[in-house]
């Protein structure tokens, strides 16, 4: 069932007061239910502005996507043959990939604001400071692969992508092969462009929860600032 904005409004007010440090006892049931809301929107919109951007994945140490686990070996025998530039070229298109899907989870993420329940907003407001980016990850993580992989396999084809892989896997020394055999490496891209993704809006909601400088508005001031 859907949370009315009264119980919403209630809720909001008596555990921004009492669950948390930072939070304004004297702020309106009102001001509780929009200042959680502002404050989920703004980091939905700034995870995503941050993560869909040239860069946004690659120049992120939080979020680079590097090369697998699994292949650390091949990149080490690369990059003592003289080879770096080659592992370079191939994790600089995976990052470009995520870059690219990362857009298409906003919509996912409003409506999934939208649809919050009572038990959502309870424990969220009182959780820990990334308590609404679990929620997001609870509840569309499928929904978000569903929405990046078709983007991704295709920016991974346009990108070289595959072709870039096979090139690092011949170009490497001779090692055992079996561990890259059994990669899919448009499902490892998937991944870590979902993961960082999450990531980021977690280092969004914990600003927003805790840093005033990113309490940019009288409203989030009034509900997260400090007295």
């Amino acid at each position: 069932m859907k949370i009315t904005q009264l119980c919403l409004a209630v809720l909001l007010s008596a555990g921004l007061a009492g669950a948390s440090a930072h939070a304004n006892p004297n702020i309106t049931s009102t001001q509780a239910s929009s200042g959680l809301k502002e404050a989920l929107s703004r980091g939905i919109s700034a995870a995503v502005t941050e993560t869909g951007r040239p860069g946004g994945y690659e120049n992120n140490p939080l979020i680079r996507i590097v090369m697998p686990d699994r292949l650390k070996w091949a990149e080490k025998g690369l990059r003592t043959i003289g080879m770096g530039a080659t592992v370079d070229k191939f994790e600089h298109s995976m990052n470009a990939a995520a870059e690219q899907a990362a857009p298409a989870a906003k919509s996912i993420f409003l409506q999934a604001l939208k649809s919050m329940t009572f038990d959502d907003a309870r424990r969220i407001v009182t959780g820990g400071d990334t308590a609404g980016t679990d929620y997001f990850r609870r509840t569309t993580s499928t929904q978000v692969s569903d929405a990046f992989r078709p983007i991704i396999q295709k920016a991974m084809a346009s990108n070289g992508v595959t072709a870039k892989f096979d090139q690092v896997m011949q170009s490497a020394p001779k090692l055992p092969f079996a561990q890259a055999q059994t990669l899919d490496i448009n499902s490892y891209v998937l991944e870590k462009s979902v993961d960082g993704l999450f990531t980021m809006m977690g280092v969004e909601e914990k600003k927003i929860r805790t840093n005033p400088a990113a309490q940019v508005t009288p409203l989030l001031k009034a509900v997260f600032g400090k007295l």
